[in-house]
């Protein structure tokens, strides 16, 4: 079992940086794969990015690449989401969630995750 708790939303402007960071609760944090994902209104929950257990895979959604970094500290069993030059369609919920096996493949698939935490509001104003 795993309970997880962003932190780190707030207001930005365009062009700027936000840092969220996702607390990871139970036993053995570094078998698990974890990924961020986000949610806008009326729209579906999409994939940001994933971080393999060891923190030696990175996978990003090419909405995000180069502008986001995902990082991982096992030995805090923290979970954190870089994200710079952010523009106001990056506007949404941004969620973590953990899952046990990290395939490049299907780590955008949200039904395989597991374990979801309850969500940052992220607001990018432009």
């Amino acid at each position: 079992q795993v309970q997880l708790a962003e932190s780190g939303g707030g207001l930005v402007q365009a062009g700027g940086s936000l840092r969220l960071s996702c607390a990871a609760s139970g036993r053995t944090f570094s078998s698990y794969a974890m990924g961020w994902f986000r949610q806008a209104p009326g729209l579906e929950r999409e994939f940001v990015a994933a971080i393999s257990g060891s923190g030696g895979i990175t996978y990003y959604a090419n909405s995000v690449k180069g502008r986001f970094a995902i990082s991982r500290d096992n030995d805090k069993q923290l979970v954190y989401l870089q994200m710079n030059s952010l523009k106001p369609e990056d506007t949404a919920v941004y969620y973590c969630a953990a899952r046990g096996l990290f395939t490049i493949a299907t780590m955008r698939t949200s039904d395989l995750y597991s374990y979801w935490g309850q969500g940052t509001q992220v607001t990018v104003s432009s």
